[in-house]
């Protein structure tokens, strides 16, 4: 008969075990991109047998997929505007983008594999690209409230614009950085992009507000 202490152990063992293939998965992917992963190179790379991978995860795809999804969790809580008692709006959103970039430097690889997924096109799309794509959107959806929060007279379709440049701007921000390498710091650049992004909002909103 299984007590609930041994069921604890098996559940304690299983969620290690998950973390172990995830945390191999983001080392391999962020070397070999999507094609170069397999789960015969993430069962060497965790120690664990493919049989115990593939009682997580249904495929590479599904792997890749919830790769994705862990990263986004952890990257999502930097997207958090500081309370007011923080200091002023643009010191708020300053800091915000500094948090988001320091838990990119932290943690690359979501964005990294992210990004190599979305800019591929293939016959069958990988679920990976899906899951990037909707957490994308998720992304794209908190900024929009922060900046409708922040400049409420601003317009839907302006908001909107403002956090398309501001999401593609900082994409371009840490590509740049993965080309050029660690001497790019990418904390003051995400810091000047918030303020710029602040500084246009503003002008927007002036007439707005006459």
């Amino acid at each position: 008969m299984t007590g609930p202490q041994t069921t604890r152990r098996k559940r304690a063992n299983g969620v290690e075990s998950r973390q172990r293939i995830l945390d191999a998965t983001v080392e391999i992917a962020g070397e070999r991109g999507y094609d170069g992963t397999s789960i015969a190179a993430v069962s060497a790379k965790c120690g664990l047998p493919a049989s115990s991978i593939y009682w997580h995860f249904k495929d590479k795809d599904d792997l890749i997929a919830a790769v994705i999804e862990r990263s986004f969790e952890t990257w999502l809580r930097a997207v958090e505007l500081p309370g007011e008692d923080a200091g002023t709006p643009l010191e708020r959103v300053t800091m915000m983008a500094a948090n988001v970039a320091r838990s990119l430097v932290a943690a690359p690889d979501f964005l990294r594999l992210g990004l190599m997924l979305a800019l591929e096109r293939r016959p069958t799309e990988p679920r990976g690209r899906t899951v990037f794509l909707q957490v994308r959107e998720t992304a794209h959806q908190r900024i929009a409230e922060i900046v409708a929060t922040l400049f409420p007279s601003l317009a839907e379709d302006v908001v909107d614009t403002l956090t398309t440049y501001a999401v593609a701007g900082a994409d371009g921000l840490f590509v740049h950085r993965e080309v050029t390498g660690d001497s790019v710091d990418l904390v003051a650049l995400f810091e000047l992009h918030a303020r710029l992004i602040h500084d246009a909002a503003a002008r927007m909103a002036a007439p707005a507000e006459r």
